[in-house]
């Protein structure tokens, strides 16, 4: 075989090879754990979890679904992030200072995201305990009107005038729900 031939060969068996296969199995685990957190959420939000009178299966269902997007979300992140790494590390990156510099990036992003990860967190708990839903009346702050929308670090509440207010949910201390009357 000509000499060229073979060092074109070996070169496409090294790195670019290598490389595509990190994207293939990449690929193949974001399809796959989108698929499996699909189903998981749907089975939740098909479950029985609140047996009794105050039931309500459409809370739930938004419920699931906003956990589901977190959760695909983050394992899409994860699994592109170690896949970028893996990457550059097979066209010879030195990864050291880069993983040094992430970390102290990282403390940087931490210090100046606060308020988003307070308002993430809240969401996530306000979420879980069922506070309040889409359609609730609800009175929060000086915002006394109906909830459209609920999100992991946003509450749109429309008050009787018409105005749209976005509510960000690390700055909600106290709610009153209209919609919850005692039984």
């Amino acid at each position: 075989m000509n000499e060229n031939v073979q060092s074109a060969i070996d070169w496409f068996t090294g790195a670019p090879l290598r490389i595509a296969l990190i994207l293939i199995v990449a690929l193949i685990l974001q399809k796959t754990s989108g698929r499996t957190i699909t189903r998981a959420i749907n089975k939740i939000a098909e479950a029985d979890l609140i047996p009794g009178p105050n039931r309500s299966l459409e809370r739930q269902r938004e419920r699931a679904r906003t956990a589901g997007s977190v959760l695909r979300s983050t394992a899409n992140a994860t699994i592109w992030l170690i896949t970028s790494t893996m990457v550059l590390g097979q066209l010879g990156l030195d990864l050291g200072p880069l993983v040094a510099s992430a970390g102290v990036i990282g403390v940087a992003l931490g210090l100046g995201a606060q308020t988003i990860v307070r308002d993430v967190l809240s969401g996530i708990f306000m979420l879980v305990e069922d506070q309040y839903g889409v359609g609730d009346e609800i009175n929060i702050l000086d915002v006394e009107g109906v909830v459209e929308n609920v999100g992991l670090r946003i509450t749109t509440v429309r008050d009787k005038k018409g105005t749209l207010w976005y509510l960000r949910n690390g700055e909600i201390l106290k709610v009153g729900n209209k919609s919850k009357k005692k039984r």
